[in-house]
């Protein structure tokens, strides 16, 4: 399948990884948030049946986990109904969908995770993402799942960002060391997508390689970085301790901290 040749809609382009997707299918029609509310049924099945693409790419979501705790509502609507809506009509005109999810379907007890392991969120906007993954399942066979972590890029709030601000303004910057996972940069993740639509439906975990704690990615970005535990910072939402996704499908990308120097170069320019 080449990029260029299949009609691609984008949902969620002026995100951190719409931007990243629209790089990489110029071609494709998008929709930003403010255009198009993904909550709405009526109108995802509108301007999928008008348009009708061969492929859609749902980069839309609700991410800011610890406000997902005291926005339940919110975050289900986004994360797990809406792709339901997405995936129905997909289903309706027989297109193909790809989905992002998360890490944090997970619920830590293990220290790595394959495709195939039985999901078990701890923190609403995992189960809510959860829901998504589940409400498209329901909808169409035509799908790929893709669970990834840990996500930073060029144009959207990232935790490199941050750091970088936290560390030019503090004297020193706590981050915690009992929380492991593997950082992502969406512009690697973004490219990982036409090798991914030659491989089979299903769910997949793309990351870059290189399994890090939250401090040790810190540590990777601003001098000034301190160990704490997760008990010394708490937050409303609980985090698993291991997010490990593996890949067991494709090639691995490369590793995260040759990625995050790029990305700090990117930012100086």
């Amino acid at each position: 399948m080449v990029v260029g040749t299949i009609k691609t809609l984008i949902l969620g382009a002026g995100g951190m990884l719409g931007t990243d997707l629209m790089v990489n299918f110029p071609l494709a029609i998008s929709f930003t948030h403010a255009e198009l509310d993904i909550t709405d049924k009526n109108a995802i099945f509108s301007i999928i049946d008008r348009l009708r693409p061969e492929l859609v790419i749902n980069a839309a979501a609700y991410t800011k986990v610890d406000d997902c705790e005291e926005k339940k509502e919110l975050a289900f609507s986004v994360n797990g109904t809406a792709p339901g809506y997405i995936a129905e009509a997909c289903g309706s005109i027989g297109s193909k969908l790809v989905h992002f999810s998360t890490d944090y379907v997970f619920n830590g007890k293990k220290k790595e995770y394959i495709e195939s392991d039985r999901p078990d969120p701890i923190n609403v906007y995992g189960a809510s993402k959860l829901e998504g993954e589940r409400a498209i399942a329901r909808a169409t066979g035509k799908y790929y799942i893709i669970r990834t972590s840990w996500l930073f890029g060029l144009h959207g709030a990232n935790f490199v960002d941050t750091m970088l601000k936290l560390g030019a303004s503090n004297p020193v910057v706590r981050v915690v060391n009992d929380q492991f996972g593997k950082p992502t940069y969406t512009k690697d993740l973004a490219q990982k997508i036409q090798e991914i639509l030659n491989h089979g439906y299903g769910i997949y975990h793309i990351t870059n390689d290189g399994v890090c704690s939250w401090y040790e990615f810190a540590s990777a970005i601003i001098p000034n970085v301190v160990p704490c535990t997760s008990e010394e910072f708490i937050r409303r939402a609980k985090r698993p301790e291991y997010s490990v996704l593996v890949n067991m499908k494709t090639r691995p990308m490369r590793h995260w901290k040759e990625a995050l120097s790029e990305y700090l170069e990117a930012k100086k320019k």
